[in-house]
């Protein structure tokens, strides 16, 4: 982190969101309800999972877990924005930073795995309905899960020690509202070829490889489909498959276009937008989209609502 004769950088500046001075407490506001949309509808959907035994299946084990995990990953970074925007202090210390870069990634990583595994679990419920229960056992979900939260570790792990050995000399202004690895790396005044090098090897299996399997799912459940099912139930599902599609392409598509396939005609404003949309949008959406929609998840909460009532 220090190079010779070189001042040490302690701290960093994050710039925030390129909002006019007098438009500050409306976006606060607006991110403020954001973030508590995301933290009220995610936490339904955990508590629900625990308390509903009749949800104590593979499908909504996978949706209990992308729902912490969204929860986490709004938390990450939302608190520190709003902190900033309310009281100016867009300051955050080197240690903090990397901390935060660490948890971003974890927990974006991990959403990037649960969106694959759910869409395998629909394929296999759509297209192999007999063989469901056996397939999806609870030692096979297990099996998924453990190594793929550890992965995610590992894979945030290598890139926070690889940013680590770098050294930051005196520019100290991230264009972020936190601290994005890319744009660490381009405040370091040492080699960061490396960095680069992980990052592109490491992109394909955490990207663009779940991305590929989540459309292959997709496409062989809407196959199936078509081939079996009646006018109804191919609407019902080109519905729900649509939906889906939509938050993970939103999700997949601004991560690629940020980190994979930069452009150097994006502007600041364009870049913030596209992170917005991955960082705060999509953890909003996915409770409505793959959870309070679905008839499971209201009957459950008419269960728990009801039940309360009853042994007051």
């Amino acid at each position: 982190m220090m190079g010779n004769n070189q001042s040490v950088i302690h701290q960093f500046l994050l710039l925030g969101l390129p909002i006019p001075p007098e438009h500050q407490h409306l976006f606060y506001a607006l991110f403020l309800a954001m973030y508590l949309i995301t933290v009220l509808g995610n936490l339904i959907i955990i508590i629900l999972i625990l308390l509903d035994s009749h949800l104590h299946t593979p499908m909504y084990l996978f949706l209990g877990n992308l729902s912490f995990s969204d929860l986490c990953f709004s938390s990450v970074t939302m608190p520190k924005l709003l902190k900033s925007m309310q009281a100016q202090d867009p300051f955050i210390s080197y240690a903090d930073c990397l901390t935060q870069m660490y948890f971003f990634m974890v927990f974006g990583d991990m959403e990037s795995f649960l969106l694959v595994v759910m869409a395998y679990d629909r394929y296999v419920a759509i297209c192999f309905p007999l063989h469901y229960t056996s397939i999806m056992n609870p030692k096979f979900c297990a099996s998924l899960l453990i190594p793929l939260w550890m992965l995610t570790a590992f894979h945030a792990m290598t890139h926070t020690l690889l940013m680590a050995r770098l050294s930051f000399c005196e520019k100290n202004v991230i264009s972020q509202f936190f601290c994005d690895i890319s744009a660490l790396l381009k405040l370091a005044c040492s080699d960061t070829s490396v960095n680069e090098l992980m990052i592109f090897i490491m992109g394909g299996p955490i990207i663009i490889v779940p991305f590929l399997l989540i459309v292959m799912s997709y496409a062989r459940i809407v196959s199936s489909i078509l081939k079996f099912s009646s006018a109804k139930g191919i609407h019902k599902v080109f519905s729900t498959c649509g939906s889906h599609l939509s938050v993970v392409s939103l999700f997949y598509g601004t991560i690629i276009g940020l980190y994979l396939c930069p452009s150097s005609n994006n502007s600041t404003v364009k870049e913030t937008t596209m992170t917005i949309m991955y960082t705060v949008v999509t953890p909003m959406l996915n409770p409505f989209i793959y959870s309070l929609r679905n008839s499971d998840m209201k009957r459950a909460l008419r269960r728990v609502i009801y039940d309360k009532n009853i042994s007051l």
